[in-house]
């Protein structure tokens, strides 16, 4: 996924947070299984982000063909801490994100700013 739309889309589905990374997901009618990944600039220079993007392309790929749900976008948000974690670990993870997903059983919506109050 490229475009900034289907992000703010999948952004409305269900979210699960893990230390290494946040996974959203939800329905796209009909498009088959799509994956999408982001690494803002507060987790690190260019070259930290390039290496968390490999590190998730190369987990979504293992993972999305036999555990991702049909039919859904699925957008990894990068944390700081993701890059530091074990493949491994971040692995089981993903592993138990995407079961969750398909209980449909996802994070407890998250709070809206309010403006004046912090």
């Amino acid at each position: 996924m490229r475009k900034r739309a289907d992000f703010l889309a999948a952004n409305r589905g269900l979210r699960i947070a893990r230390p290494g990374f946040v996974l959203l997901a939800r329905p796209n009618a009909g498009l088959g299984k799509r994956y999408g990944i982001t690494v803002t600039k507060k987790v690190g220079n260019a070259v930290v982000r390039n290496r968390m993007k490999r590190r998730f392309r190369e987990l979504l790929w293992d993972a999305l063909p036999d555990e991702g749900l049909d039919h859904h976008d699925h957008i990894l948000i990068g944390r700081d801490s993701g890059i530091e974690r074990d493949f491994a670990t971040m692995r089981e993870e993903l592993t138990v994100a995407l079961a969750r997903l398909a209980q449909g059983k996802g994070d407890p919506p998250r709070r809206r700013r309010t403006k004046g109050k912090r």
